[in-house]
């Protein structure tokens, strides 16, 4: 299929993976767009036909709330609103981030709970498709009343206003509206504060990290496999048996994946002179299980956020209800992402002492796994920069939910700081990634110092396809753009 229907059907977090992936276009559904419509016709007609105030439609915003706002100025409200609240700074946010915020903001306005025109989520859509990337930027945000700054930044370019991104080049919104022969949106009661409430932000580094940490969990045993192999490991640790009396979904799923990549190697059945492996091999399964269960956990709470309706005021046509409340508040994605870059990092942990074992010159293996140590400090280095990165992976593993800083005059009085917990989850998530290819580019040196013994299929045909990029190391070389390579490898396998 190469539309993807928006709908009140459930996106899952593989469809999201799989839309990016294949750059698969986006399309309101027939009934997607009925509910905008219906609820914005049942607004419109609510405005004419009540007096009592409704919260960011007929008023001001957070502590302005008792503030009512004449029928003929809430176009300018709201768009005021938009502008006034662009005031991200610090890194810009990345551009395939961007585009997921589009498509989790567009999923968010179709279920016909937010007022929105459908000209408006039409226009996000004309965004998405064409990637035209608003520039946003990473800080700003306190993680309720939604991602409200980042957001305003999405925003803009819809009233002409603001930077996007168009293949690379940063433009003038304005200009690019013009070369597509585009009006600018002219928003109406609601809109500016359906567009700016909401967990788009912080849902899209978090599933952005999601979509990466599945990945980096399977390499991550992979990884371990090969080396297990050159540490010349055992394989009792891993047997059903151990496993089943604990009785951890992850750990069992682990163990069974390692037993699977080891099957019909000559190195891991042989007679061992060793009785016992060191932790960082021998606690595979309840390791990387922990992980696995905690992204497994995370993902459902993800899912469950990205078919929401996370703005405020939420309008509910039907039952003849606009009703204030805080769906936005980003409580729960923000304790979850706290765990998985906790999770995350531990597989970055554990890889690193796997590394730092491989480099010790135990079980046979050189130091620094290198024929000539002395002349050479061979792999030496490389693992001083995966302590690095574990380090300060283990700083940004503070949870950010615990803090709470009141805004608007105390109106905003608990906030979830989800946004600060999202983007130091990503910056975990890469972290891990740097670790785990420098775990490769050692196993994979010190897997040649078995030979001529062979291991399982699947380890050697892993090496094969990593060795066409990043060689053997004979004699001490510049080691950074191996180190590159060896992340690459990872990015596209």
């Amino acid at each position: 299929m190469n539309t993807h229907y928006i709908s009140a059907e459930r996106l899952t977090i593989e469809r999201v993976g799989e839309i990016l992936e294949k750059k698969i276009s986006i399309a309101l559904s027939e009934d997607a767009k009925n509910r905008i419509v219906r609820c914005r016709e049942y607004l419109d007609n609510k405005m004419k036909s009540s007096d009592e105030p409704i919260y960011g439609v007929s008023t001001g915003f957070g502590s302005l709330c008792n503030i009512s706002i004449g029928y003929d100025e809430l176009g300018t409200l709201q768009k005021n609103l938009v502008m006034s609240h662009a005031c991200g700074t610090g890194e810009r946010v990345p551009s395939e981030i961007v585009k997921l915020m589009l498509l989790l903001k567009i999923q968010s306005l179709s279920y016909g709970h937010s007022g929105v025109q459908l000209a408006t989520v039409e226009r996000l859509v004309d965004f998405y498709n064409n990637d035209i990337l608003p520039v946003v930027f990473q800080q700003g945000s306190l993680g309720a009343s939604g991602d409200l700054a980042p957001l305003a930044h999405l925003s803009l370019p819809l009233l002409g206003i603001g930077e996007v991104e168009v293949d690379g080049i940063i433009l003038d919104a304005s200009e690019v509206l013009e070369q597509f022969g585009w009006e600018p949106i002219a928003l109406q009661s609601k809109e500016g504060l359906a567009l700016l409430n909401g967990t788009q932000f912080m849902s899209s580094f978090g599933v952005w990290s999601l979509l990466k940490a599945m990945r980096l969990s399977r390499q991550a045993d992979h990884i371990a496999a090969v080396s297990l192999e050159a540490f010349d490991g055992r394989i009792e640790p891993f047997c059903d048996e151990v496993h089943i009396v604990r009785n951890h979904r992850g750990q069992l799923e682990t163990a069974r994946a390692m037993r699977a990549l080891l099957e019909g190697s000559q190195i891991i059945s042989r007679p061992k002179a060793h009785v016992q492996d060191p932790y960082s091999f021998r606690c595979i399964p309840q390791v990387h299980g922990a992980a696995k269960d905690t992204i497994a956990y995370v993902a459902s709470v993800l899912e469950n956020e990205i078919n929401s309706v996370t703005d405020n005021p939420t309008v509910f046509p039907e039952q003849d209800m606009v009703v204030s409340a805080g769906n936005f508040h980003g409580q729960p994605i923000a304790l979850a992402m706290d765990f998985l870059a906790i999770a995350v990092a531990e597989l970055g942990n554990i890889s690193e002492r796997r590394t730092y074992q491989l480099i010790s010159g135990s079980r046979g293996l050189p130091s620094f796994l290198v024929a000539n140590p002395g002349l050479n400090s061979g792999f030496m280095i490389p693992q001083y920069t995966a302590a690095s990165i574990v380090s300060q992976s283990k700083g940004l593993c503070m949870p950010a939910s615990v803090d709470s800083i009141p805004s608007s005059q105390s109106q905003e009085d608990h906030v979830s700081m989800g946004s600060n917990a999202a983007t130091k989850l990503a910056r975990v998530v890469n972290n891990t990634e740097r670790v785990l290819a420098i775990e490769l580019f050692n196993a994979a040196q010190a897997l040649e110092f078995r030979r001529p013994l062979r291991s399982s299929e699947a380890v050697e045909s892993l090496v094969e396809r990593y060795r066409k990029v990043v060689p053997y190391i004979d004699n001490d070389r510049v080691m950074y753009p191996l180190i590159d390579a060896s992340i690459t490898f990872l990015q596209n396998n």
